[in-house]
């Protein structure tokens, strides 16, 4: 029954909610009101409890207080007679009524809000940032961006439930309890406003100071973050060139930027600390010493003198909680503003709004005046003009920088172009989805890099929905299944069930190579692109899968990339690319007897290039 509570509860908010995620705006309040809207029904409801506690509390020290005149006054004889409703009405507030209102609180609060509310926001903001373009994961560390996700989702949660929970509490408790000690003696409420004006003056003075370093920390943690997982993602790297020394030092300089934040952090919260301690003593001091001397002139009454004392006492306590709790809100409030100031930024790659589906019959692209560049410091494509047919297979050749995998990004709209038009079909790309643009395109990279799931995962990844038969099908296709059946992980997983680790460290490049053209077989898309696909195999295996990529190649256009000219120079034609401009476009043997730059290339490659050099030697 109570698993029964505790799960209804729990499920009165959708952690993963299904609409679209959208940008949320760049002010603080509109950040925290976009990620909080659906929230709103829980969060008031949450509030009001938290203000009906305090005012159930402040009554019971009103009842303190009329217990201590009956001791003092009441006639034990009639007592019962005479305050017998007052009894059972306070009994009914104190066994039940709080408790209840109590467990209706925590069960909101704790089942409802807290796993729930930030979980909301990690989901929608890991899906906007799935969203985001190429250029921006380049710039950005990838454990930074992670850790701004997670603890931005944490700071909008503590700043909209402290705020409107431990505020208005607070509130509605310092003014019950303000106006309970007003109608016992006028007196005795004077030093409390003081106490309140003096406390005031204490958070005025040091939480915005601990805002500006909390938003200082916020930052230098994503930083120390980042950086650690950079050495970790790249240990390889570190180990070959020895440099753990290097990284330590790399990391040692943003932990330090960490704590040169944590110091002065603590210097805050220790003048806090001191500040408030002396208040709260001054305030129970100042209190007592009212009481006595309204109670030696007859003005106060003993209950108003026990309530009193009681009231001090308990906002002594609070007053700790309370200014810790603004210390935490300032805090999260840092947090929330550094994860805002990377989450809320534009999509620069975003679908149209009237995007609609790309439908592929036969695979005609087309590159109409394209130009573009990384950083508008010069152009990488200029002016490309290139038909290319159904079916037909392209070569993409030319120098390193001249522009031949930045033709394969355009095409898979991972940049947006400057001007001109890419087509599929006859249908802009730009006007289709990215998903759907991306799911009729086939691509392996030079520098692959795995999930870290299983082999199955990573090769189904090209088709989700495919049977383990496909998958074998396909790893057999890429020459992969027989080193696969060999596999096994640290916690004894074999085969296609064992984890190749962050982004397939477990294996060879080779290995790695072939699973990823399993999974471009098992994708089967209409439109293949292979950026030095064979780069990382040994010649026999590349030969093997050499023979398997042109079974695939059949029916499918294509669009190939290789240093090495002997691997395309029998696709149907080749591209030549020089500086972002084609220079010249035709079969091989057409190129090599234009004696141009493909002839350059090609000669070099073939030994040429070194036969003229030593002729040019032995002349002089």
């Amino acid at each position: 029954m109570f698993n029964a509570v505790l799960t209804y509860f729990e499920s009165l908010i959708d952690p993963f909610p299904a609409e679209e995620p959208t940008r949320p705006p760049k002010t603080f309040a509109g950040f925290c009101w976009h990620y909080s809207k659906g929230m709103w029904p829980i969060l008031a409801t949450v509030t009001l409890l938290s203000a009906t506690v305090a005012m159930l509390e402040v009554l019971l020290f009103s009842f303190l207080g009329n217990v201590v005149d009956w001791l003092s006054t009441a006639d034990r004889s009639t007592f019962l007679e005479t305050e017998g409703n007052t009894l059972i009405w306070m009994t009914l507030v104190t066994l039940v009524a709080l408790p209840a209102v109590h467990i209706v609180w925590s069960l909101l609060f704790h089942q409802t809000l807290l796993g729930n509310f930030p979980m909301v926001i990690r989901w929608q903001a890991h899906r906007y940032m799935l969203g985001q373009s190429m250029r921006f994961y380049q710039d950005e560390f990838a454990g930074r961006v992670a850790t701004k996700v997670m603890q931005t989702a944490l700071g909008v949660r503590e700043t909209v439930t402290k705020i409107l929970d431990v505020f208005v509490y607070v509130t509605v408790y310092f003014l019950s309890a303000l106006f309970l000690v007003a109608t016992l003696d006028l007196y005795l409420m004077l030093p409390f406003l003081v106490w309140f004006a003096a406390y005031v003056c204490v958070m005025w003075y040091f939480l915005p100071k601990m805002a500006v370093i909390s938003k200082r920390q916020a930052d230098a943690r994503s930083l120390m973050t980042g950086r650690v997982v950079d050495s970790y993602t790249n240990i390889s790297t570190v180990k070959l060139f020895a440099h753990a020394g290097r990284e330590l030092d790399y990391a040692k300089n943003s932990m330090d930027q960490f704590l040169q934040t944590v110091h002065p952090q603590m210097r805050l919260s220790t003048g806090m600390n001191t500040g408030l301690d002396l208040l709260n003593n001054l305030l129970m001091f100042s209190v007592g010493a009212v009481a006595i001397i309204q109670w030696l002139n007859g003005a106060a009454t003993v209950a108003a003198v026990a309530v009193a004392a009681a009231i001090v006492t308990r906002l002594s306590g609070m007053s700790h909680w309370v200014l810790w709790e603004m210390a935490g809100l300032f805090e999260n409030i840092g947090m929330a503003i550094d994860g805002m100031n990377m989450i809320a930024r534009d999509r620069e790659v975003q679908d149209a709004p009237d995007a609609k589906q790309l439908k592929v019959s036969s695979g005609a692209v087309s590159f109409d005046n394209v130009s573009f560049n990384y950083d508008k410091n010069g152009r990488v494509i200029t002016d490309l003009n290139l038909d290319i047919k159904p079916g037909e297979k392209i070569g993409l050749i030319g120098r390193s920088g001249a522009g031949k995998t930045t033709i394969t990004n355009i095409l898979l709209r991972l940049y947006d172009i400057d001007r001109g038009a890419v087509t599929i079909d006859g249908q802009d790309i730009a006007m289709a989805t990215q998903e759907s643009l991306r799911s009729q395109i086939a691509v392996v990279t030079q520098d692959t890099s795995l999930l870290h799931r299983s082999v199955r995962d990573n090769i189904a990844y090209g088709r989700p929905d495919a049977s383990d038969d496909e998958i074998i099908a396909a790893a057999e296709k890429a020459n992969a299944h027989e080193f696969i059946m060999g596999l096994e992980d640290s916690e004894g997983r074999k085969a296609y069930d064992a984890q190749v680790g962050e982004r397939g460290v477990k294996l060879s490049g080779g290995q790695r190579q072939r699973i990823a053209i399993a999974r471009v077989f098992l994708k089967d898309a209409p439109v293949l692109v292979l950026d030095e696909a064979t780069s990382a195999l040994d010649s026999e295996v590349e030969q093997v899968i050499q023979e398997q990529l042109f079974n695939l190649m059949e029916g499918k256009t294509v669009l190939a990339i290789a240093h090495r000219l002997s691997t395309i120079a029998n696709m149907d034609r080749l591209i030549v690319l020089d500086q972002g401009v084609l220079v010249e476009q035709g079969t091989h043997n057409e190129l090599v007897a234009a004696d141009g730059l493909y002839a350059s290339l090609w000669s070099r490659q073939t030994g040429g290039f070194l036969i003229e050099e030593k002729s040019k030697a032995a002349a002089e």
